[in-house]
């Protein structure tokens, strides 16, 4: 390890020395720079649909079909999805912020009106105006920090029209 890389990564300073950031905030940093797709992953819930916006969906398999996401310990949504054996995730276009920031918003019914949707056989919410979406079936739940890592097999693909991808990218909202 180099002294640069040791004052890159150094959390404690010496009385009088310059503050150098934490690791949180360094870490936080980086990803602001780093662009990612917006998803809504949504769950049948306890007699109501739950859902979230995420930004950490990445293809983690081909054969067999397996994706994963993050979700925070302390979400409002966590209890549902520990409790699902199934999920939508739906890829939102350019079109799609309002359905990102409704599903970011905690203290509110993200299903109330003007949110659309259907249900699937098993009662998982599908977002009307989303036209690719993935359900999976939750394969593992895997603790991770103050996260948990969700690992789903993808038993149904909906592909629509190929639109405009939503991004997110230095704490806001862009597309291509």
């Amino acid at each position: 390890m180099t002294a640069e890389t040791v004052a890159d990564t150094a959390s404690d300073t010496a009385p009088g020395a310059a503050e150098v950031p934490s690791i949180p905030e360094q870490f936080r940093t980086a990803f602001r720079g780093h662009p990612a797709g917006v998803v809504v992953v949504t769950v049948p819930g306890a007699g109501r649909p739950a859902g979230f916006t995420a930004t950490s969906v990445a293809s983690l398999s081909l054969d067999p079909a397996l994706l994963s996401f993050g979700i925070s310990g302390t979400a409002s949504s966590w209890p549902h999805l520990r409790d699902s054996a199934t999920a939508v995730v739906h890829f939102l276009a350019a079109e799609h912020e309002h359905l990102a920031r409704r599903f970011a918003t905690s203290g509110i019914d993200r299903f109330a009106a003007p949110t659309r949707f259907s249900t699937l056989p098993g009662a998982e919410p599908v977002l009307d105006d989303v036209s690719n979406w993935l359900l999976v079936d939750i394969e593992a739940r895997v603790p991770a920090g103050d996260h948990r890592l969700v690992i789903g097999r993808v038993t149904r693909a909906h592909v629509g029209v190929r639109q405009r991808p939503l991004l997110y990218h230095d704490g806001r909202y862009h597309t291509l």
